[in-house]
C-alpha cells in the first residue's frame, strides 16, 4: 500500500530515519561502553523496542505498571518501572507480571512505604523482585533528599523479604548530580551493599552519564528526535524526525486558511503552538486546534490548496501524540512495509 492510499488522520514513521536514529546513539553509547535503556513511554510501540534491543539496547523503561504488562506480553525482555508503584490493584497486577516470568523486572522506589508494601505483596504470593532508589538530586520531582536517606532506605530494602536491592537512579543526568552520588556510592559501599545499578538519564545524557559513573543511561526520545531534544520548530526536520501524521485538506471556505481532519484528538493540543510542521510546505503552519479540526495558517504561501489534498506533518510532541493513535504504519520510499499496535497508547495505571 502506498501512503498516499492510508484513511487519514494515520500516524506513519519513516523506517530508514526511525532505524538511523537507533543505529547512531545506540553506536555513541557502545562507544562510551555505556548500557542503553531505553525510554518507551515515547513510541509505546513494542515493535520499535524490539528494534531497539536487537540493536544493542540492554532492555527497556516503562514509565507505569500498564505500560510494562503490555511491553511483556509483546516478549520484551529486561523492564525498569521508575514509578513508584502504589495500592493493592497495582500491587497485584505487578505480582501476576512478576510471577509470569515473562520479563525481568526491576522496579524503583524512594520511600520505605512504598518498599514495605510491594515486600508485602511478594511475601503473600511468593515472588521476588529487584529494586533500586530514585534519588532526587535537582529534579525536584521524586527521589531520596540526601544520601543519608538513600543509604537507609538501601539497608531497608535489602532487609524486606521479596526485595532485592540492586542499586540507584537519578534523573536529569547533569553535572550537580555528582557529589549526591559519590556520597551515596561511599555509603552503600562501606555498609557492603551492592551496585549493580546506576541508572542515568534524559535525551542526549549518554556522555554525562558515562562521566558520572554510571552503568547505563535511559535514553527516549531519541528515536522520534534524533540524538537532542527538539526544541523548536527549526528541529523538525525529516532527517531527525521520523513521524509523520498524515491528514487530508476538508475546507478551505475561510481565506487564509485551510481545514485538515486532524484536531487535538490526533495531534494532542501540547503548546506552543505551531503543533506541526509540513515538510513539504515549510510555510504554512498548524496556528490552531479544535477538538477534530486542525487550523492551517496558509497567508505566506503562495500554493492553492484544494479539498482532498494530502498532507503530511511532523508533530511538535511524537509522545503525545503516538498516545492517541492505536496504530503506526511503518512507510519506506513512501510504502507502508508494516502496521505496528501502539500497545502500550492509553496505560495511564
Amino acid at each position: 500500500m502506498h501512503i498516499s492510499e492510508l484513511d487519514t488522520p494515520a500516524l506513519v514513521v519513516d523506517l530508514d530515519v526511525l532505524e538511523r536514529n537507533i543505529t547512531q546513539l545506540q553506536n555513541a553509547c557502545d562507544n562510551l561502553e555505556i548500557g542503553l535503556r531505553v525510554h518507551t513511554k515515547t513510541h509505546k510501540t513494542p515493535a520499535i523496542a524490539h528494534k531497539q534491543i536487537n540493536a544493542g539496547a540492554i532492555g527497556i523503561v516503562s514509565q507505569k505498571l500498564g505500560e510494562a504488562e503490555a511491553m511483556a506480553k509483546a516478549g520484551v525482555d529486561n523492564i525498569l518501572i521508575p514509578y513508584n508503584i502504589v495500592g493493592r490493584p497495582k500491587l497485584e497486577r505487578l505480582s501476576k507480571l512478576v510471577r509470569s516470568g515473562t520479563t525481568t523486572l526491576t522496579l524503583a522506589t524512594d520511600s520505605t512505604i512504598t518498599a514495605e508494601a510491594i515486600s508485602l505483596q511478594a511475601q503473600r504470593d511468593e515472588f521476588s523482585v529487584r529494586m533500586i532508589i530514585e534519588m532526587d538530586t535537582g529534579g525536584g520531582r521524586v527521589g531520596t533528599q540526601s544520601p543519608d536517606e538513600t543509604l537507609a532506605l538501601a539497608q531497608t530494602i535489602d532487609q524486606l523479604p521479596g526485595l532485592q536491592f540492586c542499586g540507584v537512579m537519578t534523573y536529569p543526568s547533569s553535572e550537580r548530580v555528582r557529589p549526591f552520588l559519590e556520597e551515596v556510592v561511599d555509603l552503600t559501599g562501606s555498609a557492603g551493599l551492592p551496585m549493580e545499578i546506576i541508572s542515568g538519564g534524559g535525551t542526549g545524557s549518554e556522555q554525562i552519564s558515562k562521566s558520572l559513573g554510571c552503568t547505563e543511561t535511559r535514553i527516549g526520545s531519541y528515536a522520534f528526535e534524533g540524538m537532542t531534544r527538539v526544541g523548536k520548530r527549526e528541529d523538525l526536520n525529516s532527517e531527525r524526525c521520523p513521524l509523520r501524521l498524515v491528514v487530508t485538506v476538508v475546507s478551505t471556505s475561510v481565506p487564509g486558511q485551510m481545514i485538515v481532519d486532524a484536531g487535538m484528538k490526533a495531534f494532542t493540543s501540547y503548546p506552543p503552538i505551531p503543533y506541526g510542521y509540513c515538510v513539504a510546505h515549510p510555510n504554512i503552519s498548524l496556528k490552531g486546534m479544535s477538538v477534530e479540526h486542525g487550523h492551517v495558517d496558509i497567508t505566506k504561501t503562495s500554493h492553492t490548496f484544494r479539498v482532498g489534498d494530502l498532507l503530511s506533518f511532523i508533530p511538535l510532541h511524537g509522545g503525545m501524540t503516538t498516545n492517541l493513535h492505536d496504530r503506526i504504519h511503518a512507510v519506506r520510499n513512501g510504502e507502508v512495509e508494516e502496521i505496528w499496535e501502539v500497545a502500550g497508547r492509553g496505560k495511564a495505571q
